[in-house]
């Protein structure tokens, strides 16, 4: 039933009720007959006003709730865009401001999801990619062994090493998806904290490069200020960062290149932080891809990247750490030629702890070496 027949229905009943109790009173003697008959008659017109009232008044009410009616279908119909216009009473005014607001909340909702489906369909792409890519190598070198077509011992050995590389680079893809889904239950559940030494870190992170950095001729130096570095960082998320750099810097650094690691202290708007910069000779990051390069899987070139190693994620990595600590990240050029990466971490309070000296670092490092 509509709502201008209900109130029409609900106003006729009224009417015919009134009338009863008259028709009571006049049998009862409570009313003489001329009585009677001008208080039906009075009620007659007042029940013709009132309806005349009624068809008039409801007509802007049928209007609001029809235009939420079409609103709702619309959106029904897959239109989350559809809004209602601000008219009539206050309340239809409000009701329709509430509608149009869920309307907005709907279609960002389905705008998030429909980029998550999209960077889930890009993310199952790219690791079927980079995960088919060494297992095709695996399975064609372990096929030669297989059918016995190496007989030298030297290119049987190349085939060995080529396995196990191959092996390594996909236990490494493996370890950084299993890094990224680790952030995101660490952000929606907040783990203890403790603050991290940069010296401390440095001194257990940099004898892993020994091996890669001597196979190139690299040269490394650190820069560090004379007194301890504490940090609002976890430990090992300090590793993690600087370690994705350092690889990023090993692999696109020239024969004989340099790799510089400086830390230096600096002011922000309210607190105090230190900024760290891994620097190399490489042939740098263009200007135009200096934001997308910590995008997951992304690849100024892809070939070189691929056959270099690197799988687009160390520096995903590293910018999610970076920005879950409050910090930034950053690319830029180094002098003439070659990256300088840069990312920021607030200093923490003065505290107990051993703390590993700059002395102590280049140490460690020659010992590793």
């Amino acid at each position: 039933m509509k709502l201008r027949s209900y109130l029409l229905l609900a106003n006729t009943i009224s009417i015919a009720f009134i009338i009863i109790l008259l028709l009571a009173f006049y049998r009862y003697m409570l009313l003489s007959k001329e009585q009677f008959i001008l208080l039906t008659l009075a009620t007659m017109g007042a029940g013709l006003v009132s309806g005349l009232l009624h068809f008039l008044l409801v007509r802007p009410l049928e209007a609001s709730v029809r235009r939420i009616g079409d609103g709702a279908g619309r959106i029904a119909a897959g239109d989350l865009e559809a809004r209602v216009k601000h008219g009539g009473l206050r309340e239809f005014k409000q009701l329709a401001e509430q509608f149009n607001h869920m309307g907005i909340s709907l279609e960002e909702s389905f705008r998030q999801v429909k980029a998550a489906e999209s960077a889930q369909r890009e993310l199952v792409a790219n690791m079927a990619h980079d995960l088919r890519t060494p297992l095709a190598s695996v399975q064609s070198y372990v096929e030669a062994l297989e059918d016995g077509v190496i007989s030298d011992e030297e290119t049987f050995k190349h085939y060995l090493g080529t396995i196990r590389s191959e092996t390594v680079r996909l236990g490494e893809l493996i370890q950084d998806l299993f890094e990224l889904s680790t952030l995101d239950a660490e952000q929606r559940e907040p783990a203890p904290f403790r603050p991290a030494n940069a010296e401390d870190v440095l001194v257990e992170l940099l004898p892993r490069f020994t091996k890669p950095m001597d196979e190139k001729s690299l040269q490394l130096r650190v820069k560090l200020p004379e007194h301890p570095l504490r940090l609002t960082m976890q430990p090992r998320h300090l590793q993690r960062v600087l370690q994705n750099l350092l690889e990023n810097a090993v692999r696109h650094s020239p024969q004989g290149g340099l790799i510089l690691i400086e830390a230096e202290e600096g002011y922000g708007q309210r607190e105090k932080h230190i900024r760290f910069t891994v620097s190399d000779e490489g042939e740098g990051v263009p200007e135009a891809e200096r934001e997308r390069i910590f995008e997951r899987f992304y690849r100024s070139d892809r070939s070189r990247s691929r056959d270099s190693g690197g799988a687009g994620l160390g520096l995903s990595i590293a910018k999610l750490l970076v920005e879950q600590y409050g910090g930034e990240i950053g690319v830029q050029q180094s002098g003439h030629q070659g990256s300088l990466f840069w990312f920021t971490v607030q200093e923490a309070a003065e505290g107990a702890g051993k703390v590993f000296s700059k002395n102590d670092i280049e140490q460690n490092w020659r010992l590793s070496r």
